[in-house]
């Protein structure tokens, strides 16, 4: 069994601590350890770090080695430039394939929170046996909580049983983001899922699946791996993926095939995707308060976020807040709206802002 770790993302909503040279999943968010790490851990105990693949940019290569020094250097593939999670998975497909000619290989982001991580990995096992049962594309989706609006869902249908301890079911339908009344009607049906944007199937399976929908990416594909372990392999790499269109493994993919099924799971699952999100998962006051890093006085202050590990911040008659402090850089927003900390990032690659990004 092989891992497939996706570290490609900037994770401009964690601005301004997250930054170009060192995004999201190369901090220390959720604990002392970075994000990347705690996903590494996380899935030890079911893969060897020999078989653990780290998909990421030259940017964050080096610091990716020094972060995982048990993970073989060779296991640190680099992509010229981001092309979206299809061309991501397929380089990695390619790579299992030269190696040793087929396995399952489980796709992880990596920069998901897991509360329950013996339950996540008797999930993975599960999905495990049912890609190689099914020869089928495997996902894992979050029974939701709450009508989120911020997530892709994915419909139940019939089920096949349990496979390894767990239902499977096929997915009758992979619907984008919802409005939020769409979102209530999805959860009240009891049918839908989160889309987690975790995958379990073999290599050989998503490639003949990327062959069927994506042809131009699998030609490229294709000429890659005949490339790996040659002298041209690094320019090859980057000749194909300059041509390739940025497209998404569920929507390239997933959305097309038939063969597709969702595994319902609730393991603590959480996709750290904003300051909000953070607040959801950290230790709070009876105030409802969450200060990670650093020292706060709050006077007559509820449900505020605080991350300030070199400033002391003073809060009166304060609710619902978010403060990030670094360096060069102070954030105040509103509980609610982290989401639009990307737009801050955008108005400063706008305005050449370089030194702030």
């Amino acid at each position: 069994m092989h891992a497939v770790i996706m570290a490609g993302g900037r994770g401009t909503r964690f601005w301004p601590r997250s930054r170009e040279k060192k995004p999201k999943h190369l901090l220390d968010i959720t604990s002392d350890k970075t994000i990347i790490q705690e996903t590494v851990d996380r899935i030890r105990p079911l893969v060897d770090p020999e078989n653990i693949l780290i998909v990421t940019g030259a940017k964050h290569a080096r610091e990716l080695r020094l972060q995982l020094p048990d993970i073989p250097e060779s296991n640190i593939l680099i992509e010229p430039v981001g092309r979206n999670t299809a061309a991501c998975i397929g380089l990695a497909a390619v790579h299992i394939m030269k190696r040793i000619g087929d396995d399952v290989m489980i796709v992880l982001p990596s920069d998901h929170a897991i509360g329950n991580p013996k339950k996540f990995r008797s999930v993975l096992k599960a999905a495990a046996l049912a890609a190689k049962k099914q020869d089928g594309l495997v996902t894992i989706g979050i029974r939701p909580s709450m009508p989120h609006t911020g997530f892709g869902y994915l419909e139940g249908g019939s089920s096949i049983g349990k496979i390894g301890g767990e239902e499977v079911l096929r997915v009758r339908s992979i619907r984008e983001k919802p409005k939020a009344t769409l979102a209530a009607k999805f959860v009240k049906s009891g049918r839908f899922y989160w889309n987690s944007g975790m995958f379990v199937w073999k290599a050989s399976t998503i490639l003949e699946e990327i062959r069927r929908h994506l042809p131009a990416l699998s030609d490229g594909l294709g000429t890659i791996s005949d490339a790996l372990g040659t002298a041209l392999e690094k320019r090859v790499v980057a000749r194909i993926y300059r041509r390739q269109a940025s497209v998404s493994i569920d929507y390239g993919v997933m959305e097309k095939a038939k063969n597709v099924f969702v595994i319902p799971a609730d393991f603590g699952w959480n996709d750290v995707g904003s300051w909000d999100a953070l607040w959801d998962i950290s230790a709070k006051d009876s105030q409802g308060n969450a200060v990670p890093g650093g020292f706060a006085l709050l006077e007559d202050t509820n449900n505020a976020f605080v991350y300030s590990p070199s400033k002391l911040v003073a809060m009166i008659g304060m609710k619902n807040v978010i403060v990030v402090e670094t360096q060069d850089a102070l954030l105040v927003c509103k509980k609610g709206r982290s989401q639009d900390v990307k737009k801050i990032v955008d108005a400063l690659e706008a305005a050449k802002k370089i030194q702030y990004l």
